[in-house]
């Protein structure tokens, strides 16, 4: 028998398709990755302008580098900018050159700051009076707040608030500050605290108080069962830029830099114009 020679099977020529696949989305990431750097870019714009320079009011500045959480800030008070910004201060900002306290950034005026008071059963902030004082001594609404301590006596707590801070005609209404979990109990013996503290403080001062804690606390804890108070929450996350309408005042950064006071502060805006700021306070 005649073997036939075996025939050698020819290659097939590779496939372009492959390379030009590859090529194509080479070129699609890169237009994606420019179309959405473009789109940052022009969202913050402002922002990017603030950073650079364009936007402040600062002669020189100062040896801390502008941060870049400071575009966010910058981006956020932009928006509302008709609505009222002010700070939240405690002892933690040390003493503070109240003289010196004007604006955000340089560039958004400050018409009202939160001061710590008093946390727990037996802790008076050590610059309370202070910074109690001299708020108003320089034409800023004053509000003062509670660090709620969960594992201490509710009323005797409250009894500290009213007996350490006096409330005057234009003051706002006082705050409790709860953004802790109990050790040794449970979150209905934490919430029945929290109604003994806010109804013993209303009865005081003739005022409903108003309740600061994160998102998150309030969300879980808090909406339901306190839906008949007025919240300050704070959310800081940095593609976050409006303000839920259910909130009364938004707390949107602890990373601020304001003249005269020392480290970062954090800053507010409250949901609404001054003239409804006014409205709140006690008349």
């Amino acid at each position: 028998m005649i073997r036939k020679k075996a025939t050698a099977k020819k290659s097939k020529p590779k496939s372009k398709k492959s390379f030009f696949n590859t090529k194509f989305s080479s070129y699609f990431l890169a237009i994606f990755c420019f179309v959405f750097l473009f789109g940052i870019g022009y969202h913050y714009r402002n922002g990017f302008l603030y950073l650079l320079g364009f936007k402040s009011n600062k002669v020189a500045e100062s040896k801390e580098s502008k941060r870049f959480t400071d575009l966010r800030n910058f981006q956020v008070l932009s928006r509302y900018n008709t609505n009222v910004a002010g700070i939240d201060v405690s002892e933690y900002q040390g003493k503070i050159e109240w003289k010196e306290v004007k604006t955000i950034e340089n560039t958004f005026p400050i018409q009202f700051v939160f001061i710590r008071a008093t946390a727990g059963k037996d802790k008076l902030d050590s610059q309370f009076n202070s910074n109690w004082r001299e708020a108003k001594s320089h034409n800023l609404i004053r509000g003062a707040y509670h660090y709620y301590r969960p594992n201490e006596n509710s009323l005797i707590q409250a009894e500290f608030f009213i007996k350490n801070v006096k409330l005057k005609k234009g003051d706002l209404p006082p705050i409790l500050d709860i953004e802790s979990m109990p050790e040794n109990q449970s979150v209905d013996n934490l919430k029945v605290g929290l109604r003994r503290w806010l109804e013993k403080v209303d009865t005081y001062y003739q005022i409903k108080p108003i309740i600061y804690t994160n998102e998150k606390f309030y969300e879980d804890f808090l909406k339901e069962e306190f839906s008949d108070f007025q919240f300050w929450i704070a959310n800081y996350n940095f593609f976050v830029e409006t303000m839920n309408e259910e909130w009364l005042f938004w707390q949107f950064t602890e990373k601020a830099s304001i003249t005269g006071i020392q480290g970062n502060v954090d800053v507010n805006i409250y949901n609404g114009t001054p003239k409804m700021l006014q409205y709140l306070t006690l008349q």
